[in-house]
Order: C-alpha cells, then sequence, then structure tokens
C-alpha cells in the first residue's frame, strides 16, 4: 500500500512507523504527516496519542472526528512550510494543505501547525 502522506513511498516504509511507535517520529513534519494518514486510515487510537494533553478532543469531540473522517475521501497533503520541528527542537510549525471530498465538492483545509515535545515525543498543539 502507499503511504497517504506521500504516495511515492509504501506505508510500511512511511508512516506505519510512526503509528506502530509514536517515538519514531523525529520531526514536526514527520507528525503532520503521520497524522495525516492516520485521518486517511481513520487511526483514531494514533491522533489522540499524537495530540498535546492539554488540548486533545474529548471523546465525544473524538466519537465525531472518526465519524467525519470516515464520511470524506481524502485525495493528497501538499507541505507548504516549516519553521523548526527538527531534532533538536522542542517546538515547530508545519503549513500544509489536506485535500479530500466532501458531499462531491473538493475541500481544502489550509492549516499552519504547532507542534511539541511531550513525553519525549512530538505532539499536536493547535492550528488555525
Amino acid at each position: 500500500m502507499q503511504c497517504p502522506c506521500t504516495p511515492t513511498q509504501l506505508y510500511e516504509n512511511c508512516c506505519k512507523k510512526a503509528h506502530l511507535d509514536i517515538t519514531n517520529v523525529e520531526t514536526a513534519e514527520q507528525l503532520m504527516r503521520s497524522r495525516y494518514s492516520a485521518f486517511v486510515l481513520a487511526n483514531m487510537d494514533y491522533l489522540y496519542k499524537s495530540h498535546y494533553s492539554k488540548t486533545r478532543p474529548k471523546k465525544r469531540e473524538r466519537n465525531e472526528i472518526e465519524k467525519w473522517t470516515n464520511s470524506v475521501h481524502w485525495i493528497k497533503l501538499s507541505v507548504l512550510d516549516i519553521d523548526k520541528g527538527t531534532k533538536t527542537d522542542d517546538t515547530g510549525i508545519v503549513e500544509f494543505k489536506a485535500y479530500y471530498m466532501e458531499d462531491s465538492s473538493i475541500i481544502i483545509l489550509h492549516e499552519t501547525s504547532n507542534f511539541c515535545k511531550e513525553n519525549g515525543h512530538w505532539v499536536y498543539v493547535d492550528g488555525n
């Protein structure tokens, strides 16, 4: 299977490593890409684990997110910009566009996401 975040790579050589063990994620961009793939695959456990504890969705929101992510058809991911978020940083910012189809319309989610390290691994904090 091709990886949802980078179709030129196999899932097993890309995001699957993060999905199996979040400590394999070395950069904020890798975490963002692995979260996109988790949305595509409706991997709610990984989305929960990779979300900052203070901004993590509650159970009801989690159920709504799962229902929504299963109702759309994900098309592609484009990373636009990265600020920090390297192996040695504690914070990072990734700007991206995620394309998906919902109700016969193509939607573009354009977000600038904030990431930080929590418990020794990268997590998603919030985005706008």
